[in-house]
C-alpha cells in the first residue's frame, strides 16, 4: 500500500545571514511575523513597513531521508506560492510557476539538503510582461503576468502582500508496482438510480503487472481490469437520497472507496464524499430577454447568494474550523450559494467539505479577474494546467454547481478602454471562450460553465446587459442613490454592494492608540476602495444628515447605510422572481480590518448588514415597493407549501397614532410571489406618517430556506453589501468616475443624527459610467416612494425591523411583532426629512441579553456588543419598534452584564438637528 510521510517539521526560512524557524504549510510573512523581525502588517500603517517582502528571493530547506523498500519515492507539493525552483542534495529537480496546481518529482533514492528557492512574483511578473507587452488592468500591479491569486497585490479592500512559500502540505509518497494518478468521479441520476462512473489513470514502476480497481458505494461493489494506464468503473446505486441546497432538503453523502489490486494486494486506495444529484442552467430566451437559472434536482431556484474572497491574505492560516465557522455563517444569514470570486484561488478540500455538509451551491470562478491576461507561453500552457487538475479535484463535491470563466474581463475588454490599447494583443478571450469550455466539457460534463460574470452569453450584446445573463451592479455604488436598484429587473445580479467599516473593537484592535475619525491616518489606511470615503459620505447624505466630528454616530449611520442600500436591491429583485433568478452579495467576507462591502469583518465579527441578511434571505419576505404611482405589497415565498396570511396594513404618524387600518388576505403558492395593491387612502401624506405592514410567517420567521421550507426561521434584520473589484466598483479612470460617499454619522441613541433617507446611489450598469446604466437613474431624484419594507424574524424579540428604503421614499424594513410575524415597512421621504421624535425606549437585562420597550418611535436600534465586550456578539442587528413594542436582544460573551452599560451602547436614528 502507498504510504505518505507528511514533511510539516524541520524548515527554515533563510534570511541572511539568520536561519529562521519556518512553518510548512505556511509563507514568508507569516513566518517573519513569528520570527519578530516584521510587525503584523494588519495593524496600523503595518501593510507599509513590509512592503520590502515581496521584492525579495527566499529560501526554505530542510533535511530530507528517502530511504524506502519501495520501488519509488515521490516529493508531492500540494502547492507552492509561485515561482520556484526545487533541488535535493544540489540536484535540481524541478521549476514551477504557478500557485494553483501541484506538483510531484521522483526522489527515489535521494536524500540531503532539500531547497526551494522562491523567485520574488514582482521580479517573474515583470520578466513575463517584459516578454509579451503591456495589458491593461484595474490596479497598477502585475498582476495578470502569472498565475497566483491576484488579491496578494492588493485590492478595493485588501492589503498589498506579495506572498511566497510552501503554502499547502508537502509529504513523501513511497509506493511499488503502480500508485493511482487521477480519479475523475462522474456523478449522476438516472430515475432515481444513482450512477458513478469512476475514470481512473495510474502510474506504473512495472508496466507488465496485471492491475483492477475495485469500487464500492452506498453498499455496492465494482470491479473492473485496468488496461495499461487507465480504466474505469461504473456503479448503479439503487433508490439513493437526492442531495439538495440547504432550504430544499437533506443534504446526505455516501462514502466512495476505490483500490487499485494487484491480484489480491492493494496498492493504493482513493476516498472521497459524493452526493447524488443533477444541476442545470436554464439560459432559454424569454419574454424578458435571457434567463439565468439554476436549477437542481429539477426545482427552480431563486439564488440567495454571497461572494466569497479568501477569508485571510494569507491563505495559509486559513484552517478547517475557520472555513466551518464563516460557511455556518453564511448558512445562518440564509444563504445558499457561495461564489468564490476569480481573484483568489481554487478553493479548498476544506471549504468544500463544509459546503457539501451544510448544503451551500458553491459557483467556483476560474482565477481571472480585472485584468487582460495574456494568452501567449509560458501562461497558456500553465492556465490548461491548472484548469484540468482543478476540474478534477473538485468533482466529488455535489456543492460545486457552476464553473465561470472569469471576473469582470468581458465587460473589461468592451467597456474599460482595454480594446483599443491592446490594439489586437490577446487579452483571455481565448481562454474563456475556448480553453475552459473545453476543459469543463472533456473532464467535468455535468456541471454548468458559463464564459464570464457579467456575461449576456453574445458578444451581438453589451457584456453586463441586464436582460440577459448575470449583471454586475455598481453605477449604485460609484454614482447614484440605492434607491436606483428598483429601476431594472436584471435576470440574475451577480455583484452588488455597499461599503460600511467594520465593527468597532475590530477598529480598535487592528488602529491601537488611534483617535478614531473618518479621515484619521489609520482609517484611511484600511480603506482601499478608490474614493471610498467620498462614496460613503455622498450616499449618506441622500438620507441623513452627515455627522460632523461624531465618530460613533458616524460609524453607526454608515452601517445602517449599508444594510439598507442592500436592502433595497434584494426586496426589489426577489419580488420579481421568477424573471431575476438571484442575488450575490459583494461581499462576505473581509481578508483583513478594512472599511469594505462585507457583512463579515476582518476579525469575523458580524455587522449589521449581516443580520439583515438573515430577514431578506428568509423562505419568506415581506416588502413594500412603489409601482405605478401607488405601492404594492409583495409576499415572496420561497418555501415548498403555501403561504396563506391576514397581511395588517397600517397607516400611522410618526407620533404612533394609527391613522387609518385595513387586513387583506394573501396567498402565495410555493415557490412565487403575491402581490397586492395597497389601498389609496393609506398611502402616507407627506413626512410625518408611513406605512407599516405585518402577516404572519407560519413556520417561524427568518433565515433564508430551511430544509422543508414553510417558513423562515431565525432573527431578521442584518444586511449585507457587495461590490466586486476594479473598474465594476471602483470605476476608475477608465469607467468614468465615481460617485463618492463618505462620513457618515453613527452614535449614541442619545446623539442625534439625521433623518433617514436613501443612501446609495443608482443604477445598475456596473462601473462604466457609459456602459449600460440602468434606464433612468438618477441620484438626486427623490420620492422614490418604493422603499422596502422589511421584515424580520427574530429571535427572541417582539418586534424587529430590517432595512430597506429606497429612492427618496425610504422603505424600511421592519421586524416582527410577535413570533413569527414579518413586518415591512415604507417611509415617503428620507430620514432627514422625517420629523422623529426623540427616541425614549427602556432597558431592562434579561436571560442572557437585554430587553428594549419602545416609549416612542424607536427606528433602526442596534446593540454594538462588541463595545460591552470585545468578545461579546448580539443575535440580532437593526430593528425598529412602534411606541410600546419591546425586542429582546440575545448577547453572548458578555461577562458583567448590566443596563447602564447595555444603553451606551445601543444607538438608533435621532432626529435632525
Amino acid at each position: 500500500m502507498l504510504e505518505a510521510t507528511p514533511l510539516r517539521d524541520g524548515w527554515i526560512l533563510r534570511h541572511e545571514p539568520d536561519a529562521l524557524p519556518a512553518s510548512v504549510p505556511g509563507c514568508v510573512h507569516t513566518d517573519l511575523m513569528a520570527a519578530g523581525v516584521i510587525p503584523d502588517p494588519f495593524l496600523g500603517l503595518g501593510e507599509s513597513e513590509v512592503a520590502w517582502v515581496g521584492r525579495r528571493d527566499w529560501t526554505y530547506e530542510r533535511e530530507l531521508t528517502g530511504a524506502s523498500a519501495r520501488e519509488q519515492t515521490d516529493l508531492v507539493f500540494d502547492g507552492l506560492d509561485t515561482v520556484a525552483e526545487i533541488s535535493l542534495d544540489g540536484r535540481l529537480l524541478g521549476e514551477v510557476r504557478n500557485m494553483h496546481r501541484s506538483y510531484r518529482f521522483d526522489v527515489t533514492g535521494l536524500s540531503g539538503r532539500l531547497s526551494v528557492r522562491f523567485v520574488s512574483a514582482y521580479g517573474e511578473a515583470e520578466a513575463v510582461r517584459g516578454r509579451l507587452g503591456e495589458r491593461p488592468a484595474a490596479y497598477a500591479e502585475p498582476y495578470q503576468y502569472l498565475r497566483k491569486m491576484a488579491c496578494s497585490f492588493g485590492w478595493d479592500w485588501g492589503p498589498t502582500l506579495v506572498t511566497a512559500g510552501i503554502w499547502r502540505p508537502v509529504r513523501l509518497e513511497h509506493w511499488s508496482t503502480a500508485r493511482i494518478a487521477r480519479v475523475r468521479p462522474l456523478v449522476t441520476v438516472d430515475e432515481g438510480v444513482g450512477v458513478v462512473e469512476l475514470a481512473v489513470d495510474v502510474e506504473r514502476t512495472r508496466g507488465e503487472a496485471p492491475l483492477a480497481l475495485e469500487a464500492t458505494v452506498g453498499g455496492v461493489r465494482a470491479r473492473a481490469e485496468i488496461d495499461g494506464a487507465g480504466g474505469s468503473v461504473r456503479l448503479r446505486v439503487p433508490d439513493v437520497r437526492l442531495w439538495w441546497p440547504r432550504g430544499y432538503g437533506e443534504q446526505p453523502l455516501y462514502d466512495v472507496e476505490l483500490r487499485l489490486l494487484h491480484g489480491e494486494d492493494a496498492l493504493d486506495v482513493w476516498r472521497r464524499r459524493i452526493g447524488f444529484r443533477t444541476v442545470e442552467l436554464d439560459q432559454r430566451p424569454d419574454a424578458h430577454g435571457t434567463g439565468f437559472t439554476l436549477v437542481v434536482n429539477g426545482e427552480r431556484l431563486f439564488a440567495r447568494g454571497v461572494n466569497w474572497i479568501p477569508d485571510d491574505v494569507f491563505p495559509s492560516r486559513i484552517t478547517r474550523e475557520r472555513y466551518r465557522e464563516r460557511l455556518e455563517q453564511a448558512a445562518g444569514a440564509g444563504v445558499d450559494l457561495v461564489r468564490v470570486w476569480g481573484g483568489g484561488i481554487y478553493e479548498s478540500e476544506d471549504f468544500y467539505d463544509a459546503c457539501d455538509e451544510l448544503g451551500l451551491l458553491v459557483w467556483q470562478d476560474f482565477p481571472f479577474a480585472c485584468a487582460a491576461y495574456p494568452e501567449e507561453q509560458p501562461l497558456r500552457g500553465e492556465v490548461e494546467a491548472e484548469a484540468r487538475e482543478n476540474v478534477v479535484r473538485l468533482m466529488p463535491h455535489p456543492s460545486l454547481v457552476l464553473w465561470n470563466g472569469n471576473n469582470e474581463n468581458l465587460w473589461g475588454f468592451r467597456d474599460w478602454g482595454w480594446e483599443p490599447r491592446l490594439a489586437g494583443d490577446s487579452w483571455g478571450e481565448g481562454y474563456y471562450l475556448g480553453v475552459l469550455p473545453r476543459v469543463v466539457a472533456e473532464l467535468d460534463p455535468t456541471r454548468p460553465y458559463t464564459a464570464g460574470s457579467p456575461w449576456s452569453g453574445s458578444w451581438d450584446r453589451h457584456p453586463n446587459d441586464p436582460a440577459h445573463g448575470t449583471h454586475h451592479s455598481w453605477e449604485v455604488w460609484n454614482r447614484e442613490d440605492y434607491a436606483d436598484y428598483r429601476l431594472s429587473v436584471p435576470r440574475f445580479v451577480a455583484e452588488f454592494g455597499w461599503q460600511a467599516p467594520p465593527a468597532y473593537a475590530t477598529l480598535r484592535r487592528a488602529l491601537p492608540g488611534e483617535e478614531l475619525a473618518p479621515d484619521s491616518p489609520g482609517m484611511l489606511h484600511h480603506q482601499k476602495a478608490d474614493d471610498g470615503n467620498g462614496k460613503l459620505e455622498r450616499g449618506l447624505a441622500r438620507h441623513f444628515a452627515v455627522p460632523d466630528g461624531d465618530f460613533d454616530r458616524w460609524h453607526y449611520l454608515m452601517q445602517v447605510n449599508q444594510a439598507r442600500a442592500v436592502a433595497a436591491g434584494i426586496e426589489h429583485w426577489r419580488s420579481h422572481w421568477p424573471v431575476c433568478a438571484g442575488t450575490v452579495v459583494w461581499q462576505l467576507n473581509d481578508c483583513w480590518p478594512v472599511t469594505s462591502w462585507a457583512a463579515i469583518d476582518g476579525d469575523g465579527r458580524e455587522k449589521p448588514l449581516y443580520h439583515e441578511l438573515k430577514r431578506l434571505y428568509a423562505d419568506r419576505l415581506l416588502t413594500l415597493q412603489a409601482e405605478d404611482g401607488g405601492l404594492v405589497l409583495a409576499a415572496v415565498n420561497q418555501a415548498a407549501g403555501d403561504w396563506t396570511a391576514t397581511a395588517t396594513l397600517r397607516r400611522m404618524s410618526v407620533e404612533g397614532e394609527v391613522l387609518g387600518q385595513v387586513a387583506v388576505e394573501v396567498t402565495a403558492g410555493g415557490r412565487s410571489v403575491a402581490r397586492v395593491n395597497v389601498p389609496r387612502e393609506l398611502m402616507p401624506a407627506g413626512p410625518k406618517e408611513f406605512l407599516v405592514a405585518d402577516a404572519g410567517g407560519d413556520a417561524g420567521a427568518g433565515t433564508g430556506g430551511n430544509a422543508g421550507a414553510d417558513g423562515n426561521t431565525g432573527p431578521g434584520t442584518g444586511g449585507h453589501a457587495s461590490a466586486d473589484t476594479g473598474p465594476g466598483r471602483n470605476t476608475g479612470p477608465e469607467t468614468g468616475g465615481h460617485a463618492s460617499a463618505g462620513a457618515g454619522a453613527g452614535g449614541n441613541a442619545s446623539a442625534g443624527a439625521g433623518a433617514d433617507g436613501n443612501a446609495s446611489t443608482g443604477a445598475e450598469a456596473g462601473g462604466n459610467a457609459s456602459t449600460g446604466a440602468e434606464a433612468g437613474r438618477n441620484a438626486s431624484t427623490g420620492a422614490e416612494a418604493g422603499g422596502n419594507a422589511s421584515t424580520g424574524a427574530g429571535a427572541g424579540g417582539n418586534a424587529s425591523t430590517g432595512a430597506g428604503a429606497g429612492g427618496n421614499a425610504d422603505a424600511t424594513a421592519g421586524g416582527n411583532v410577535g413570533a413569527g410575524r414579518l413586518r415591512a415597512l415604507y417611509f415617503p421621504v428620507p430620514d432627514r426629512e422625517v420629523p422623529y421624535p426623540a427616541p425614549r425606549f427602556d432597558v431592562t437585562l434579561a436571560p442572557g441579553g437585554i430587553t428594549v420597550t419602545a416609549r416612542t418611535l424607536v427606528r433602526d436600534l442596534l446593540l454594538q456588543a462588541d463595545r460591552l465586550d470585545p468578545g461579546a456578539r448580539a443575535d440580532r442587528g437593526l430593528v425598529t419598534l412602534l411606541p410600546g413594542e419591546e425586542v429582546t436582544i440575545g448577547v453572548r460573551g458578555w461577562k458583567t452584564p448590566d443596563a447602564v452599560s447595555a444603553r451606551s451602547a445601543l444607538y438608533c436614528v435621532e432626529p435632525t438637528r
